[in-house]
């Protein structure tokens, strides 16, 4: 945008420059041509003084000894014609090669000629008819050189040239000047959004930035941005009141499980422990979503996981809830596969893409889990033969509330897959959503792959 200023701020006033330059260019050597051709028709009009007292006295002495010193001092070749047209006088210059006589011996002057650009320039000739009384009795000619008026040309036109390029540098720095100044505004815009954008709620732009046209800009964004900060720390401090309302009842419910253990048989004790893993497992929900409200980096706590094992004990948790929907729960896979994450964040994730999956399986059909590792990565893939979706479906399972309307009967929030791709997201991984062969939906975890420790 900068550049395209600058070219609008600097071509107008170049074409400008050009068009002016090129007219005075022209007549400022159209004018040195008339400067040298008058300075010439005087010497020929004080010459046809002594040519005319030469030519009626019937002695060419007369005017030969004037055109000798004419060309000593002034190095222009110069003749005098008879009526006849023959060459009277000269100091050198054969009249018979210039076709100018022939205008003054017919009793006219000679004109300039139509010259404009340096290199076009001829020998400059001035002829002018000799009258004694109303008879034409003679004419004179002379001829000067071109050279030092070429030269002179030249040289303005290169001064021209040098002062348009200092002047189109200068105009080039001021556009640029002006430029910055008018798009200072929109540089501090967004770098105040690249920050707001990594968390530093407080940037602000100082209201005197830019040309006053934009400061009511700067104004506006600073009251959005206050706005933005005073709702996010809302946001915040709700959900960081709503974590200490949930933990307390939370507790309160793994207290009354441990209770409840002392009373029941050691026969129950694998189900007792089952419930407190899970209970635990809770909690541990409650922070990650928490961190996720805040929008803190959650690839800090990232650390070495054994996912084929997490995910075994998330399908063995999860057989009992598909097997009271008459849905079969298949696991297949490595045996070990490392991976780079916050464990509770994989867990999460998965339980939510499972949740769907069982939730949109008919019934007496299998829900496939697989675990790969692949280049970089570990793939956990979750395929189900329900419905599947649409092509223009696809890409908007992961937006926050969306659910397909041939779905809208299955009770849901649209949420799930939403929570589960920005949880994989913050530890740097993705969530990839596809239409296997056979039909149903399949959804790929990907987190990043970790050398199995020794």
């Amino acid at each position: 945008m900068r550049a395209r200023l600058v070219v609008i701020l600097t071509v107008p006033g170049v074409l400008l420059f050009m068009l002016l330059g090129a007219a005075y260019a022209t007549s400022m050597a159209r004018s040195k041509q008339q400067e040298m051709f008058l300075d010439r028709l005087g010497d020929t009009g004080y010459l046809v003084i002594s040519a005319r007292q030469s030519l009626k006295a019937d002695d060419p002495a007369i005017v030969a000894a004037e055109l000798e010193r004419y060309g000593d001092v002034y190095g222009i070749d110069a003749a005098v014609l008879n009526r006849a047209g023959q060459t009277w006088a000269s100091n050198g210059l054969d009249a018979r090669t210039i076709d100018e006589r022939f205008t003054a011996l017919a009793g006219r002057r000679s004109g300039l000629s139509e010259w404009f650009f340096p290199w076009q320039f001829e020998d400059l000739v001035v002829a002018e008819p000799v009258f004694d009384g109303s008879d034409l009795i003679g004419a004179v000619v002379t001829s000067s050189d071109t050279d030092r008026l070429s030269r002179s040309v030249w040289l303005h036109w290169g001064t021209l040239l040098t002062v348009g390029l200092i002047a189109l540098g200068l105009a080039v720095v001021i556009a640029s000047r002006l430029a910055n100044w008018v798009l200072r505004p929109v540089h501090a815009v967004d770098g105040a959004m690249a920050e707001i954008g990594r968390g530093e709620l407080t940037a602000r732009i100082p209201e005197s930035t830019g040309p006053p046209e934009l400061r009511q800009v700067i104004a506006r964004f600073n009251q959005m941005a206050e706005k933005v900060e005073h709702l996010m720390h809302k946001q915040q401090e709700f959900v960081s009141n709503a974590s200490h309302e949930l933990r307390n009842p939370l507790n309160a419910l793994l207290l009354r499980v441990e209770d409840l253990a002392l009373a029941l048989p050691k026969d129950d004790a694998p189900e007792i422990e089952h419930v407190r893993a899970e209970g635990r497992r809770m909690a541990r929900i409650l922070d990650a979503l928490l961190m996720l409200a805040r929008d803190q980096d959650m690839a800090a706590g990232s650390e070495p996981v054994e996912v084929a094992a997490l995910v075994a004990r998330r399908v063995q948790g999860w057989r009992a809830i598909a097997k009271d929907k008459d849905v079969e729960l298949r696991l297949t896979g490595t045996d070990q596969a490392w991976g780079r994450v916050d464990e509770i964040v994989l867990e999460s994730a998965f339980d939510a893409v499972t949740d769907n999956a069982v939730k949109f399986s008919p019934a007496n059909r299998t829900v496939e889990v697989s675990v790969a590792a692949s280049d970089g990565m570990v793939e956990v893939g979750v395929r189900d033969h329900g419905p599947g979706l649409g092509d223009d479906e696809i890409p908007k399972v992961t937006d926050r509330f969306w659910r397909s309307p041939e779905h809208s009967r299955i009770r849901g929030s649209g949420l799930g897959l939403a929570i589960a791709s920005e949880l994989l997201v913050s530890c740097g991984g993705e969530l990839a959503v596809g239409r296997p062969d056979g039909g149903g939906l399949l959804v790929t975890l990907r987190v990043p792959r970790h050398e199995e420790p020794a």
